[in-house]
């Protein structure tokens, strides 16, 4: 199923005893199949907004349409078994295993018991979590960024036209943050869904939304456009203090690593973990490089390995340095700016399933920031 339009006409949040509505007569059209993001500071009414859409709060008066059904005109537990839902930290059931999470909502609907492990599997692949080792865990026997991808594979399992995202990845290391946010992009390109994400982080909204709603207090919408349109052109005062100094720089959130010439899997020497450590060396040696790439049965990237590393090792499996960071075709430049340097020079390109296709180095980054300091002015891209 592919996204429906979301239409909120003059909708308003009057909460008891308070002379100010929370929201105020908030008016927007949020596309089919495409990510919207709410930014704004704390307690302007941006979760507020978003949980209208399903009803977790009730609006006090307005329209609210999803694909032109009248939103609130249905039984409130039937439209949120139609809408996705993920949240910081994830929410899940904690004495449920992971299949029981993603399993709820179709488990409500009433699917037939096949129907639904099929679409456990399914969904824990989609979110990269083999269904052998994580279908059985709890979540406390996950990272935090495992429990997002349940979270976001639990939201999605019952194929709704639209997922509502309340601050999902706030909670994670940055680096886990960003391979969530790869991951977003990567199942967003895949299923089309209607996606409504609420942040607090301007760079976050500027990589995930097709649009940006900078809201004001009580939601009141300061600039919706796209990414590229507010960089360019703040509305006002208080869009530009989101946007911050240095748009230039910002400009690496727009760009994708796709939109460069990175490096191909072939300019680098990827080894296997059953490669013996004396084959490696000799690889190396032939091909005149120092470095190689171990790589998992699935090309995906485990180490690092040095020629000087090798000398008297039986395995690869604890010789030279695990890779730390890597970016997916799908992650920004400014993503992978911050891998290089935490990987010290260059990081891992990966593809779609997490396979190896190349690498990215620091030169091309830097030649991308010059081409948009020239492009911005010098008083910009110095700041």
């Amino acid at each position: 199923m592919s996204g429906a339009e979301i239409r909120l006409e003059n909708v308003t949040k009057r909460y008891p005893n308070t002379k100010a509505p929370a929201v105020d007569e908030f008016t927007m059209t949020i596309p089919a199949g495409k990510i919207v993001v709410f930014v704004g500071p704390s307690g302007c009414g941006k979760t507020t907004t978003m949980r209208m859409i399903n009803r977790m709060v009730e609006p006090t008066s307005g329209v609210i349409t999803i694909g032109g059904e009248d939103a609130l005109g249905l039984d409130a537990d039937q439209l949120r078994r139609g809408i996705g839902y993920a949240i910081q930290q994830a929410g899940l059931f904690p004495h449920f295993t992971v299949a029981q999470n993603i399993a709820v909502v179709p488990g409500l609907l009433k699917w037939d018991r096949k129907r639904i492990d099929d679409r456990v599997d399914e969904m824990m692949d989609l979110v990269g979590l083999d269904p052998k080792l994580y279908r059985d865990r709890l979540p406390r026997q996950l990272s935090g960024g495992q429990q997002q991808r349940v979270g976001v594979a639990r939201a999605l399992a019952a194929d709704p036209p639209v997922l509502l995202m309340d601050e999902p990845f706030g909670a994670v290391d940055p680096i886990t943050r960003g391979n969530l946010q790869d991951e977003l992009l990567r199942l967003q390109a895949e299923l089309g869904k209607t996606i409504v994400f609420v942040t607090h982080d301007f760079d976050e909204a500027v990589k995930l939304g097709d649009k940006i709603a900078v809201l004001g207090d009580r939601s009141s919408i300061q600039q919706y456009d796209t990414p590229d349109a507010i960089l360019a052109n703040p509305a006002n005062d208080t869009v530009a203090g989101f946007v911050g100094a240095g748009a230039s720089l910002k400009q690496l959130t727009l760009m994708r690593v796709r939109d460069v010439e990175y490096g191909t899997a072939d300019d680098v020497l990827t080894v296997g973990l059953g490669d013996t450590p004396s084959s490696v060396a000799s690889q190396l040696q032939q091909s005149g490089r120092t470095y190689a790439l171990v790589v998992d049965d699935r090309r995906r990237p485990q180490r690092w390995v040095h020629v000087r590393e090798l000398g008297g090792r039986s395995s690869l499996a604890d010789t030279g340095k695990p890779v730390g960071d890597s970016v997916s075709t799908q992650s920004t430049l400014q993503d992978a700016l911050e891998a290089i340097l935490t990987e010290g020079g260059r990081a891992v390109v990966t593809g779609a399933k997490g396979e190896v296709v190349g690498t990215i180095d620091i030169t091309t980054v830097t030649d991308v920031i010059a081409s948009l300091r020239s492009e911005h002015g010098v008083e910009d891209g110095a700041s």
